[in-house]
């Protein structure tokens, strides 16, 4: 089955696009690389989306190629039912590794049991694996940074410890987003330097370069910027 998928990914082939993204994803083989665009791999899952193709498609783990990762994303996204995403989600998070399918992935259906999602995010990020850590991260920017944002949920993005770039950028990313929704409970984190000190400086950074902070708020931050 998965064969079959392959042939398809295949027929949808860019080379020009194929070199492009294998230039953005240094943790991945060039020649684990397709070349299809999203809008392209979003179609086919919406087309094979309760097939039997795509039932056995996703226990098809691990897949050789970085088109087959995120076509795996796209298809638990067309999962419906809550209990069913997550448990085909947890089976899939030991196999990503690079950022570009890590952040593709964001099943609407999670933010229906936001509780449960919040048990699975709290171990997700004391995995100590990095990219269960940046989902998780990813997670709390996507579904709490609005009404049900908590002051607690920032402390446990500040509190990991990682030399790992991919976790410590997508932690900057959180800081960055917070600001923009929840500056005054967030500020402090900067002002008070809790953060190490290239995660504190990408924050500012990506906040700055947002349009979703304001040029006050954006002075403000350039002022905190730590100086090496």
């Amino acid at each position: 089955m998965e064969k079959t998928i392959r042939e398809q990914l295949f027929v949808l082939q860019d080379i020009t696009y194929r070199d492009f993204t294998s230039g953005l994803l240094p943790t991945v083989s060039p020649d684990t690389v397709i070349g299809v665009r999203t809008p392209e791999l979003r179609r086919l899952a919406k087309r094979l989306a309760g097939t039997r193709q795509a039932q056995e498609f996703l226990t098809e783990l691990p897949h050789a190629y970085y088109e087959e990762n995120n076509l795996h994303g796209f298809l638990l996204e067309q999962i419906k039912d809550y209990t069913a995403c997550v448990d085909a989600l947890e089976s899939f998070l030991p196999y990503i590794d690079n950022w570009g399918t890590c952040d593709c992935i964001a099943p609407k259906v999670l933010k229906t049991n936001t509780d449960d999602l919040l048990v699975r995010i709290r171990r997700w990020i004391a995995s100590g694996r990095t990219y269960h850590i940046r989902f998780g991260v990813g997670m709390l920017m996507r579904f709490y940074l609005d009404d049900l944002y908590r002051h607690e949920y920032a402390d446990l993005v500040a509190g990991i410890r990682s030399d790992e770039y991919y976790v410590n950028m997508m932690r900057a990313w959180y800081f960055a987003t917070a600001l923009a929704k929840q500056y005054d409970d967030v500020l402090p984190y900067l002002s008070g330097r809790l953060l190490d000190v290239w995660t504190h400086n990408k924050t500012i950074s990506k906040a700055v370069e947002s349009f979703r902070v304001s040029p006050e708020h954006k002075e403000a931050l350039k002022r905190l910027r730590i100086r090496r």
